[in-house]
């Protein structure tokens, strides 16, 4: 059985939408298939045809960023843990989303694509999960796009050695969702990017806020940085230690982020529980428990 104090670790750092699981008497970070019945499939494949639908609609250019709930982060204000690229022109298949994940065998980060469907079995609740899909006007998309698909340049963004908490703005490590926030840099600079240094610069520059985790009981830190080889605090700078806060790439803030930066960017939300699916359009989030609101799509089932 994983400790208590453990678990609550990893429900806190484990961002990337990944998964603390007991191995050979020892503890390993990894997205886990979920073991989900014929309904629960059945609904995931569904939602997955909606969004496929969206994409179609309203991302004609090709590309959309898409972010979807995994490790329950409400405790600190946060529905989505994990964000990729959906690109249309994937050689995987349509739409597929390009992403961060660790390796846990090879025990390092690699660059993955993932079908829409294969995306959304990330999330550790079958019963309800949300998904967020923000579409850019051309210009903007088609730099994404080409960033993206740029295998060799998105590799350069690529850190070799990954953290679940690194901080937005160092070099030492990396996260899932710090590696989307350096691909929009490489895509929009109007200097080319070719490391990680001018990536975040460029956030830097343009004002990019990385989402803040207050951090109440240092010492839980502290501990399972002892257990869990994902954590680090060496990359964060001591007044935000001294603090109890921690500076991190989370899908919030790269979508306020790309609200302020790229005129004309929309967004959709997608959520599913035992009842029906709803879809809304618009920054403002649903409500929990996937409750519709006025103006929202309702699909039941």
């Amino acid at each position: 059985m994983i400790p208590r104090w453990i678990a609550r670790a990893a429900v806190l750092l484990g961002l990337c939408g990944a998964t603390l699981v007991a191995h050979a008497g020892s503890y390993r970070f990894c997205d886990q298939p979920l073991e989900l019945n014929a309904e629960q499939k059945d609904r995931l494949f569904r939602l997955g045809g909606v969004i496929k639908d969206a994409l179609e609609q309203h991302a004609p250019h090709g590309v959309a960023l898409m972010s979807r709930s995994g490790l329950d982060l409400a405790r600190f204000g946060h529905r989505f843990s994990h964000a990729g690229v959906s690109l249309k022109a994937n050689s995987d298949t349509p739409w597929a989303v390009r992403q961060l994940y660790y390796a846990c065998d090879e025990k390092r980060p690699r660059l993955y694509d993932q079908g829409i469907s294969g995306f959304l079995l990330g999330t550790e609740d079958p019963k309800e999960g949300y998904v967020s899909v923000v579409f850019l006007p051309e210009t903007a998309a088609r730099r994404l796009e080409a960033a993206a698909l740029d295998r060799r340049g998105a590799l350069t963004l690529l850190s070799g050695v990954y953290s679940a908490n690194a901080f937005a703005f160092s070099e030492r490590y990396q996260n899932c969702n710090q590696w989307v926030a350096e691909l929009l840099a490489s895509a929009w600079s109007d200097t080319p990017v070719t490391s990680r240094t001018d990536a975040q610069a460029w956030l830097v520059q343009h004002g990019y806020r990385p989402s803040s985790f207050d951090i109440h009981h240092r010492w839980l830190l502290s501990l399972a940085m002892v257990f869990v080889p994902w954590l680090h605090r060496d990359d964060h700078p001591i007044e935000d230690l001294h603090d109890a806060r921690l500076r991190i790439s989370m899908p919030v803030s790269i979508e306020a982020f790309v609200r302020e930066q790229v005129p004309g960017a929309t967004r959709m939300e997608f959520c599913h529980n035992e009842r029906h699916m709803v879809v809304r359009r618009g920054w403002e989030p649903i409500a929990e428990g996937c409750t519709p609101g006025e103006g929202d799509t309702v699909i039941p089932y």
